[in-house]
């Protein structure tokens, strides 16, 4: 889609600016590192992947949604891209949004922007090699904020937890079992 006046921007919301390297191998579009997490305050993402649709102008045209750019995951999480894809294609070739893009995003609670200052502390600490300090603020975030991914999973590999290990799925059942609580445009698993 790239002739079509079309781009996708990728922005890892990771501390560890090497982790991101592999990943972006052989991607042709530019991939942003995001070690402070602003791009998820800002937005209200809580969980990743996340995907904005932004026009020419700027403007949010569709909230985030948890989208996929493959079946990869589709077990898993029982979201398929097809028809995410399908919308994107129809908006960039025809202009037209599909309805869910009149979502209203609801902002941070009050305990999820202290979860984010506690974060932020948190890697500050362990940026200055304050280990047990940055423990207790990783643990206070991930207990202000229990579903952010971009908080309680970007914390496993800071705190030397494999974030895609057993914490990693014990996090996503207990996520599931909350009804998959997002700020974003609702995704529910799809028959495949």
């Amino acid at each position: 889609m790239a002739g079509n006046n079309f781009t996708v921007i990728a922005v890892a919301l990771d501390e560890n600016i090497d982790a991101v390297i592999p990943l972006a191998e052989g991607i042709t579009y530019p991939v942003l590192v995001d070690t402070e997490h602003q791009f998820a305050e800002l937005f209200a993402i809580t969980n990743v992947p996340t995907v904005l649709w932004i026009d020419e102008h700027d403007q949010i045209v569709r909230p985030n949604a948890t989208e996929f750019g493959s079946d990869m995951f589709i077990d898993f999480t029982g979201i398929a891209c097809a028809g995410h894809m399908e919308q994107v294609t129809d908006w960039i070739l025809n202009g037209n949004l599909p309805a869910d893009a009149s979502h209203q995003v609801s902002g941070l609670s009050e305990n999820e922007i202290l979860a984010h200052l506690h974060f932020r502390l948190a890697v500050h600490a362990q940026r200055n090699q304050q280990d047990e300090t940055a423990q207790k603020y990783f643990a206070q975030a991930a207990e202000l904020a229990p579903f952010d991914f971009t908080i309680v999973r970007a914390a496993m590999p800071l705190t030397g937890v494999d974030p895609f290990g057993p914490a990693f799925f014990e996090l996503y059942q207990r996520f599931a079992d909350a009804g998959l609580p997002t700020h974003g445009i609702p995704r529910l698993k799809q028959e495949h």
